[in-house]
């Protein structure tokens, strides 16, 4: 049987749920809204047609997003973040002169950490990190998404692409930054045949900052997906369709503690480590790329060496990177 939720539950709580609840359904929502007016009458028709060509044409996730400080700065981010909680750590200070990619770490199922920490004011990262603008970057397919990707532009969300974070950290603008963005309680990345975050780094001479996300993959429960299972073989086909791979997940529900989609209460700390100061090498070699890999590499098992007895007593497994 469900355990559902009592019908006492204070009010900041379920406000809290509210503002998750909000951003789960905010996708298909919008989608909804932009099927009703093609639907609805020629005027909305025309609207929706005219935004349509706009969006083929505007090329704004490509060129750093259009941070808006109001939409940033709304309460339901701080309410959004109090579900979990989510908090941000820092372990040293940044030179807003320089230019940074932080890889986030892990990935999770939809990197909620990652969006409330830098995607919002909710983590105060503008305070945490004084002249920096950071942009975190997701799937530019995200922004083929209408009204959405607005949202996420308004945001300083951009995309993923390699143009865009050339673009970004080889402006003549101090401090531009990106952000690069599993089963519970395990912590498997693969990073050592990754090298292109390695490569851009080094070509536009930015620093790199290690970031783990402590809770990030246990905010979610996922469908396990052992090698020749049904769900494995259908994540792998869909990845060579769409470029990237769904995770099958399940939560908890809006009234019930047991069923749903929504996230479980369970926090997620982000720490930033030290910077690692790179120089600046138009056309790095392979022994260039993995010197700065395993400095890298060091620098993120360092962080999480350090806070996982606090951030993570009840893990099942310690760190692994392949």
């Amino acid at each position: 049987m469900p355990t559902f939720a009592p019908l006492s539950v204070p009010f900041p709580r379920r406000r809290q749920t509210a503002a998750v609840a909000f951003w789960m359904i905010l996708v298909p929502l919008f989608i909804l809204i932009f099927l009703e007016m093609l639907l609805l009458s020629y005027v909305t028709r025309s609207i929706a047609l005219v935004y349509f060509l706009y969006v083929m044409q505007d090329k704004g996730h490509n060129t750093g997003a259009r941070r808006n400080e109001f939409l940033r700065r709304l309460s339901v981010w701080v309410w959004f973040r109090d579900f979990f909680p989510i908090s941000l750590r820092k372990e040293a200070d940044l030179d807003p002169s320089k230019k940074y990619i932080f890889g986030y770490h892990p990935h999770g199922v939809l990197s909620l950490g990652a969006f409330t920490s830098f995607g919002t004011e909710a983590c105060n990262i503008s305070t945490v990190f004084p002249g920096l603008n950071i942009r975190l970057l997701t799937l530019e397919s995200n922004f083929k998404i209408p009204f959405f990707r607005d949202v996420l532009l308004g945001l300083n969300i951009a995309s993923a692409d390699k143009k865009c974070i050339n673009y970004i950290l080889g402006s003549n603008n101090p401090g531009d930054s990106v952000v690069l963005k599993a089963l519970p309680n395990t912590n498997t990345l693969i990073l050592k045949s990754r090298l292109g975050f390695i490569k851009l780094a080094l070509i536009h001479g930015a620093s790199l900052v290690p970031t783990f996300a402590f809770g990030e993959n246990d905010i979610w429960d996922q469908v396990p997906n052992p090698k020749g299972s049904f769900v494995r073989k259908f994540q792998t086909m869909f990845k060579d369709i769409a470029s990237f791979s769904p995770i099958l997940f399940h939560g908890r529900g809006i009234f019930t503690y047991d069923y749903g989609i929504m996230p479980y209460r369970r926090p997620i700390t982000v720490v930033t480590g030290r910077p690692i100061d790179l120089p600046k090498i138009e056309n790095p070699t392979e022994k260039d790329l993995l010197e700065y890999q395993a400095l890298y590499i060091a620098g993120l098992q360092a962080v999480y060496n350090r806070y996982k007895d606090d951030l993570l007593p009840g893990r099942k497994k310690d760190l692994i990177i392949t």
